[in-house]
């Protein structure tokens, strides 16, 4: 019998992220097993489940799209790519971070795919859970962030928020509704 996918694909992403942190210093494989997790409150296809914790891999490791096209198959490396910036490695992240952001928020606009929509969600809530918690604990928000402007983050999450509107009944969706107005209704 073969590995189910979800299995194989925490196993995958548990060692492409492996040594890996978070800005928080939080063990980076947290994040994607806690998008997984947000995900399953939507969905229990495995699938959308395995790009969820895979959806970090090709972006923030050695990991290439054919890897995830050939160890899981089409529809999970679509998905994947779905959440996959364009790092543009010859700029540095803070010069790019702008063209990165539109590019992705076109994307997202563009898709009709409520998977693709789930996995932004999982993603981005994982996201300001951990922006909530840093304010939380009155840490500088952005002090680490390749965009360090809070008005310009504000912009990113609230388009997201913005386009992620169809997925509104979800418990996710309302739950990062509130953390985004918690995190930056104090900058206009």
């Amino acid at each position: 019998m073969t590995q189910d996918v979800l299995d194989r694909a925490i196993g995958f992403a548990t060692k492409a992220h492996e040594g890996q942190l978070r800005k928080d210093g939080a063990p980076f494989i947290l994040h994607p097993l806690e998008d997984a997790a947000i995900v399953a409150t939507m969905t229990t296809d495995r699938e959308i489940l395995a790009a969820a914790v895979l959806h970090d891999t090709v972006e923030d490791t050695a990991t290439t799209p054919d890897d995830i096209l050939r160890e899981f198959g089409e529809r999970v490396y679509t998905l994947v790519m779905h959440e996959t910036e364009n790092k543009r490695p010859e700029i540095h992240p803070s010069e790019s971070w702008k063209i990165r952001k539109e590019e992705s928020l076109e994307e997202l606009a563009k898709s009709d795919d409520k998977a693709v929509l789930m996995l932004w969600l999982g993603d981005k809530l994982s996201n300001m859970r951990a922006l909530h918690r840093t304010m939380e604990r009155g840490e500088p928000l952005f002090r680490d962030f390749n965009n360090a402007d809070p008005i310009s983050q504000k912009w990113y999450y609230g388009t997201i928020l913005k386009l992620l509107r169809p997925l509104k009944e979800q418990s996710a969706y309302r739950e990062y509704e509130t953390l985004f107005h918690d995190v930056f209704d104090c900058y206009q």
